[in-house]
């Protein structure tokens, strides 16, 4: 089953407060966290985290600039803006 939109949402923040601010994360961190299977998740995960950015919850980065983690080609780092 897959978790829903809000449940990912959770994760994600929650993972992120876990962090604190100044650090990163991989959003496959929260894939884990929710599933065994969690590579299917994956996209599910960059759609929701892509959301929390634009609502100014989360941030994104590849190699240390910002990107948007729908469109963003390989591994990237979320965190706490």
């Amino acid at each position: 089953m897959t978790p829903s939109d809000e449940a990912i949402a959770a994760a994600l923040m929650d993972m992120a407060h876990r962090r604190g601010r100044g650090k990163t994360f991989c959003p496959s961190d929260t894939a884990r966290a929710l599933a065994a299977d969690w590579r299917p998740l994956m996209p599910d995960v960059r759609r929701v985290a892509g959301r929390l950015q634009q609502e100014g919850s989360l941030q994104a980065s590849q190699r240390g600039r910002p990107v948007d983690p729908q469109s963003a080609s390989g591994p990237i780092r979320l965190s706490l803006p």
